[in-house]
């Protein structure tokens, strides 16, 4: 098996770091029956799944297929071929500690020196959800869809009791407990749509009673009465959703986001990417289309994983805010964050005092900014993930372990850079 691949390749690598440098104790731990399971050995597996993933290689149908007939995998695997249920369900045991071990593969990226933490870009970029747009729902399009559904099925119950009555009258007693199949469809459609109006429905009364309690008293009349709000009348009443508000019925935790490509339904993937080696020191996935809530988040994750907080860091304009520039100050971070356009990051005239200083930074540094580094340091990290390993659409659903699969993608870029650096 030594010598099915070049003694430089990376099989060697990843095989050697899962079996020498990582902690699988939250993975081994699982096993605890000794009378011939599992299998396969877990380590074995997780070398697999990363060595796979580090080849742009994501299915498990495709990773079996490899594990028969590629040299690199059989040196990876000694030869073992487990089937695509056994890596499928070995991932979905372990997703959580699976993308635990980031964390760790960083650690070794540091002890390699390509982690300088000098300068450090953040980004985020779309990915596509396991769910198609044309499965989502707006909220007004609910309330329409349910009220002539809930007519349709009263009707079609009425029209089988007529029919069964007509039955028993002609034929006698009868089991008849099946419910037609035209029926059950038009049931389990409607009873979807009522879900996902009650969860809309949620969430709009919980953002409401969020902002109503960080609000003062409202002014009333004489009579006790409160004063109507001045403004455009709101186009839906306050703790109730917005008619355009949407879920998807196949993933109800994507949202529609617009990409490059147009609108999709879509999760979004923010890294910080260090300048040093474009080793990813944090990670994180929102299924909100903004990325103004990610910067501090990001350099808080990145202290927590690498022990130190970055020296510098640079962002385009949708992580610019007051808030966010105040949030660098208090880390005794220097930002360079685009307060305009990305092609004009120094452009417009708006904004507070923070964001006003932070525009004469960008500019004062001409085509010699820091900010430049940005896009050559973060950018080419979602380059070598979506199309030098093609990964074009996230394979689970659910933003919990949509999390976990990005993390796991992430850990497989970290170890593709360690790879290429060894």
């Amino acid at each position: 098996m030594q010598d099915f691949v070049p003694a430089d390749h990376a099989a060697h690598l990843v095989r050697d770091l899962v079996r020498d440098e990582l902690d699988l104790s939250a993975i081994l731990s699982v096993y605890t029956e000794m009378r011939g399971y599992p299998p396969y050995h877990p380590g074995m597996m997780v070398a697999l799944l990363l060595y796979a993933y580090s080849q742009g290689v994501y299915a498990s149908r495709r990773i079996a297929r490899a594990c028969e007939e590629r040299l690199d995998f059989q040196a990876v695997t000694a030869l073992n071929q487990p089937d695509f249920r056994t890596i499928s369900e070995f991932r979905r045991r372990h997703l959580t500690a699976l993308a635990g071990l980031f964390v760790q593969v960083l650690a070794l990226c540091q002890r390699a020196g390509l982690v300088g933490l000098g300068h450090v870009p953040v980004d985020g970029t779309k990915l596509r959800a396991n769910a198609s747009k044309h499965k989502a729902m707006s909220y007004a399009r609910m309330v329409q869809t349910e009220a002539e559904l809930a007519r349709e099925v009263a009707q079609w119950l009425g029209q089988a009791e007529q029919e069964d009555a007509a039955d028993d009258a002609a034929h006698g007693e009868r089991r008849g407990d099946e419910m037609p199949e035209w029926m059950q469809t038009k049931q389990t459609r409607l009873a979807r749509i009522r879900a996902a109006r009650a969860e809309l429905e949620a969430e709009a009364k919980a953002v409401h009673a969020a902002k109503q309690a960080g609000k003062p008293t409202p002014p009333t009349k004489p009579d006790g009465t409160p004063h109507q709000p001045r403004g455009r009348k709101p186009v839906s009443p306050p703790g109730t959703p917005k008619p355009a508000a949407q879920r998807n019925f196949t993933d109800p935790d994507s949202r529609i986001m617009l990409g490059r490509d147009g609108f999709m339904q879509a999760y979004n993937g923010q890294v910080a990417v260090d300048a040093r080696g474009q080793i990813i020191v944090a990670h994180r996935l929102t299924n909100c289309a903004a990325d103004q809530d990610g910067l501090l988040v990001l350099l808080d994750v990145t202290a927590a994983n690498t022990g130190r907080m970055p020296d510098e860091v640079s962002a385009d304009a949708g992580f610019c805010s007051e808030a966010n520039l105040a949030g660098l100050i208090d880390r005794s971070v220097r930002g360079y964050v685009a307060t305009g356009r990305a092609s004009r990051p120094a452009s417009g005239t708006k904004g507070g005092t923070l964001v006003q200083a932070m525009r004469a930074r960008i500019r004062q540094g001409g085509h010699r900014s820091r900010y430049r580094l940005r896009k050559h340091v973060v950018e080419p990290v979602f380059g070598h993930i979506k199309h030098a390993r093609g990964f074009r659409q996230l394979l689970l659903r659910g933003i919990e372990k949509v999390s976990n699969e990005w993390a796991m993608l992430c850990t497989a870029h970290n170890i593709a850079k360690l790879a290429a650096w060894a």
